[in-house]
């Protein structure tokens, strides 16, 4: 190029594709004519989705859910959306083929507020990575068995934390009473006022398992709980046609063998679904502040307000107020409130307790 020239962007000229060119917008398409779905399971990038009956999909999802009738239609998530960022129990917003049949598949364009989300961290130092389980459930069944495998309290513990922090409540289901007597561990968690169901095996039954129906129905309970310890065999017992695979306990090791490999929602036969979580064998609650956890127990938490900043309310704890309301209580209170206070510092503790 001749070095008098002096030339710029505005002396070179490009033509144009035969298309042209669209300019891009963040605009998103919204979807008026998006159905409310409720997701019943996940596998591989797939979503299970259950909508309403096609000549009523304009009305509330609540009463199909109540019912559990409606079709089940497969989805994808929309771009937008991300990977992982849908779980079992949302709500979502669906475009596409809803017809349900063996190759249609639909959208998921939008997930609807949750009212809970069951988290877990996949360690228990700051910067873990935080999982949702399960969304929109409202109550938290944990289950262990009092033998084969042993119980393990800590773990127990783990899950009343999450739940505390779901702002979820709490059952707790303890297998196996054939095996080995439950007062011990009850007794564990009497002071919480946790609600318990005891069942056992008798003759084949499974005896206390009507109590557990009474319990999760009408509900959106979440079964939680160690391989091995029963849940699959509970949740095959209360909805007959589920078919959940049972395993067996390894002699060696003491422990289950994962049966249940993705969370699946479940409709009970007479209202209210119940949610089959995979055997979990940690519960990282990285994510826990002390404050959700105490914030569970109205009492205690009124108490700790006159603790110094910080407090981490777990002796040695200078100044902490839990430890002077004990003191200055009348002897005849004192002996419950003193196991109340053990019991949420139990708690606190298994926030950092490797399992």
């Amino acid at each position: 190029m001749p070095e008098h020239l002096d030339l710029d962007e505005t002396d070179v000229r490009v033509r144009p594709g035969r298309r042209g060119s669209r300019p891009r917008t963040k605009q998103r398409p919204a979807h008026t004519d998006a159905v409310e779905g409720f997701v019943t399971g996940v596998s591989r990038g797939r979503y299970d989705v259950l909508v309403p009956p096609a000549g009523r999909r304009r009305r509330d999802l609540e009463r199909a859910l109540a019912r559990g009738e409606g079709e089940t239609v497969v989805a994808v998530t929309a771009r937008e959306l991300g990977r992982g960022g849908v779980v079992v129990g949302d709500r979502v917003r669906l475009v596409g083929d809803l017809t349900g049949g063996r190759d249609a598949l639909a959208r998921i364009v939008g997930i609807i507020d949750r009212t809970s989300s069951l988290r877990r961290s996949s360690e228990d130092s700051p910067g873990g990575n935080e999982r949702v389980l399960v969304a929109n459930a409202d109550q938290l069944v944990v289950v262990t068995a009092l033998a084969d495998p042993e119980p393990r309290p800590r773990m127990v513990d783990r899950c009343l934390v999450a739940a505390y922090d779901a702002g979820m409540d709490v059952l707790l289901c303890l297998t196996k009473a054939d095996l080995a007597p439950p007062e011990v561990f009850l007794a564990l968690y009497d002071p919480l006022g946790v609600p318990a169901v005891v069942t056992r095996r008798e003759n084949g039954a499974i005896l206390g398992l009507e109590e557990l129906r009474e319990r999760v129905s009408d509900r959106v309970s979440v079964l939680v709980g160690h391989s091995g310890v029963g849940k699959s065999t509970l949740v095959n017992a209360l909805v007959p046609d589920a078919s959940r695979a049972v395993g067996h306990v390894n002699a060696v090791t003491g422990r289950g063998r994962h049966t249940s490999t993705n969370a699946v929602a479940l409709a009970l036969p007479d209202g209210g679904w119940v949610i089959d979580t995979p055997g979990v064998r940690s519960f990282g609650l990285a994510h826990v502040e002390v404050e959700d956890v105490i914030g569970a127990f109205p009492d205690l938490a009124e108490i700790a307000t006159g603790c110094p900043p910080r407090c981490s309310h777990l002796p040695p704890a200078p100044g902490c107020a839990l430890d002077a309301a004990l003191e200055a209580a009348p002897p005849e209170e004192r002996d419950a409130l003193g196991a109340r206070i053990d019991s949420l510092r139990r708690l606190l503790l298994s926030r950092s307790d490797e399992q």
